[in-house]
């Protein structure tokens, strides 16, 4: 089984991309973050005529996040657990069966928090807190789980062209890193690192100063597994060509393969 996540800044902007890719990929289940649109705006007819069911926690102008599978949802979850206050459209979680088993994946778009000395990165904290509370709980089923998106995260220094430089953003900071990590204890393994070492490997670079000419890129878009998901992980891939598609996100997909 083949899942990808993409943050694609924009659906509607970037519908044929989106639709190119995924005749070339064929994946199996999709994670858009993102979107910029209400549910209602969302191409969803055209996403299906592809052979894609679809899920859509959507945001006017801002945020937004779906889910699309081949195989039909047996649940859907929109919005994330803990703050009955917090409207943004961030996190999307669906349930599909595949064989005898329950297959979770979620669509996570973690906020930015910048500039790191406002209530942006207080947001951002309480928001990594209330994943990491979730994900314990989800983690309970000891089911196949794939929580994927951009999580505006720099993992390591080894994901990001020029350390320093990021030294003081939101994205890189000491206290990001170590709830991330704290995120990652709970047992869930970094697909994409857990297939491919390498240095200089990224998943976004900035539309400024020839960051994709120059392969000054970050890695942000992850795919985090549970034990039961790990340990069926065949393969991952950042599709890095689509970035030189004719006005692009400035994310590519992240793809892993799954022996379900």
């Amino acid at each position: 089984m083949r899942i990808a996540t993409w943050n694609v800044n924009s659906v509607k902007q970037r519908l044929e991309h989106l639709l190119t890719w995924l005749k070339e990929a064929e994946p199996d289940v999709v994670c858009l973050q993102e979107l910029k649109c209400v549910d209602e705006a969302f191409p969803a007819s055209e996403i299906e005529s592809a052979g894609y069911n679809v899920a859509v926690h959507g945001q006017k102008a801002f945020n937004g996040v779906a889910i699309l599978s081949r195989r039909p949802f047996d649940e859907v979850r929109r919005g994330l657990p803990g703050d009955e206050a917090d409207v943004q459209a961030r996190y999307l979680e669906a349930v599909f069966s595949v064989g005898s088993r329950a297959l979770r994946v979620a669509s996570i778009y973690l906020p930015n928090g910048n500039p790191p000395d406002t209530e942006k990165y207080d947001y951002k904290l309480a928001w990594m807190d209330r994943l990491i509370a979730h994900a314990g709980g989800l983690l309970a089923f000891e089911e196949p789980l794939v929580l994927a998106g951009d999580y505006n995260v720099i993992p390591t220094a080894r994901d990001v062209h020029d350390p320093a430089l990021w030294a003081g953003d939101a994205l890189f900071l000491p206290r990001t890193r170590a709830k991330f990590q704290e995120f990652a204890a709970l047992g869930l393994t970094d697909a994409f690192r857990a297939c491919d070492g390498r240095e200089g490997q990224y998943s976004f670079w900035d539309y400024q100063a020839g960051a994709w000419q120059k392969n000054n890129g970050i890695r942000i878009d992850h795919l985090m597994l549970s034990p039961e998901a790990a340990d069926v992980l065949r393969a991952a891939r950042i599709d890095k060509h689509v970035r030189s598609w004719e006005k692009p996100s400035d994310h590519v997909p992240v793809v892993i393969d799954l022996a379900l």
